[in-house]
């Protein structure tokens, strides 16, 4: 039951980056405009939309988890400091301290790792 609720957290945890990158392919031109409003280089948009949707997928069948968790963790703080950085606006405090939460069940992630449902984690067979 435990690897069960592992598995859904991290689902729930990526479901967020899978949502965003859709809207990022669909809202494309907007998206760069809004990047680089921030001064951020609107070439960026297609790491970023790879990166979303890639790791998400990596994180939810468990595939070099440890790895994938440490990057998003690390993505979720730069794009909080870049975008939400703005304490007189009561939103972007709220969109800030998302994205640090979000780090941080990431960090929980990359520290113990994916439990029995995943790709990395190692079979036991039993001889006859």
């Amino acid at each position: 039951m435990l690897n069960f609720l592992d598995f859904v957290g991290r689902i729930f945890i990526s479901s967020i980056f899978l949502l965003s990158g859709y809207n990022k392919i669909f809202n494309y031109t907007g998206t760069i405009s809004w990047m680089e409003s921030f001064g951020v280089p609107g070439f960026l948009l297609i790491p970023a939309i790879i990166l979303e949707i890639v790791l998400p997928i990596f994180i939810i069948v468990g595939y070099k988890t440890q790895i994938t968790a440490s990057f998003l963790a690390v993505f979720c703080v730069t794009t909080g400091v870049i975008f939400h950085l703005d304490f007189n606006d009561q939103i972007q405090t709220i969109q800030l301290l998302k994205n640090i939460g979000l780090a941080g069940g990431f960090l929980f992630i990359a520290v113990n790792g994916p439990k029995g449902w995943a790709m990395e984690t190692k079979k036991k067979y039993v001889r006859l």
